[in-house]
């Protein structure tokens, strides 16, 4: 990982200088545009719609277009007279309950590293949000963005998730909302609980789970550059129209129960003592603050 921003966790008197890091990464497989016929790059140049000049990178600015079509023109030195007293600085603002915020606002999530004489600070800021179970509030400004953030615990590192704003997220207005519900049994509503209960872990575990069209693309790149014949992938049978929802509800469950019901209980007994063996060890991870 490379550090892509430095800068300051502040809360009270109190300010921590740390470097951020993504936490997260697309892996995606990155595709090119070329010609078909024989590969060549696909390349674009940048040109002027006015004069149909070639525009060096140099010569490019921002702009603001006006409802009537006329630009305004913003320049980097234009945007470096603004005011921004977060450029530098993760301001903390108040502390919350995780659970009061929908996820739905998250942004982007980062590791914050503290510099080599913040470790004090951070690791008594990192200790007390895990002992009051509370997350942080705060202001930060990333790449000429401010965001809000909100900053907690993972693995014994503080993390900050950047989050939407209020006017960001929009409130949903579908006609359905304004229309009579459709009548719902009692059984149907029970039903679909014993299928949520039947497909329901203790915990979320990603492993379990892949990218499987990722790997199909990397198998067929991988038999094209050696010149071999790729396999198209097998035809799905296309699932019957849903007619019975009950009906289909209790099929549901009924397979649920075949293909993971004694699975998940050796599973969960699994869990439950990998957990009990690593509880001990948690509480010796870490000396406690003086």
């Amino acid at each position: 990982m490379r550090s892509m921003w430095k800068g300051s966790v502040s809360f009270g008197l109190v300010s921590i200088p740390i470097q951020l890091y993504a936490a997260t990464e697309n892996k995606n497989v990155s595709l090119r545009q070329v010609h078909v016929a024989d590969g060549g790059r696909i390349q674009y140049k940048r040109f002027c719609s006015v004069d149909g000049e070639e525009v060096p990178y140099s010569d490019i600015a921002k702009g603001y277009e006006l409802p009537d079509g006329e630009m305004v023109v913003i320049t980097d030195a234009d945007l470096a007279e603004l005011p921004l007293p977060t450029q530098h600085s993760i301001d903390v603002l108040e502390f919350v309950p995780l659970e009061s915020i929908d996820p739905i606002r998250f942004d982007r999530t980062y590791y914050l590293e503290p510099q080599k004489n913040a470790v004090k600070p951070y690791v008594v800021l990192r200790d007390a949000l895990q002992k009051a179970s509370h997350v942080a509030i705060a202001k930060v400004a990333v790449r000429q963005r401010e965001s809000l953030a909100l900053l907690r615990v993972v693995d014994d590192v503080l993390v900050m998730t950047t989050m939407l704003w209020a006017d960001e997220v929009r409130v949903p207005d579908f006609p359905f909302l304004h229309e009579d519900p459709p009548q719902v049994r009692a059984q149907e509503v029970t039903m679909a609980g014993s299928l949520i209960d039947s497909l329901s872990e203790p915990v979320f575990e990603p492993e379990k789970y892949s990218d499987s069209y990722r790997e199909a693309l990397e198998a067929m790149i991988e038999a094209k550059a050696g010149g071999g014949r790729t396999a198209g992938a097998p035809k799905q049978g296309e699932k019957a129209e849903v007619v019975d929802l009950m009906a289909a509800l209790e099929a549901s469950v009924s397979a649920a129960k075949k293909t993971r019901g004694p699975a998940k209980e050796t599973k969960k007994a699994a869990g439950d003592g990998k957990a009990a063996a690593k509880k001990p060890a948690s509480r010796a991870r870490r000396p406690k603050s003086a």
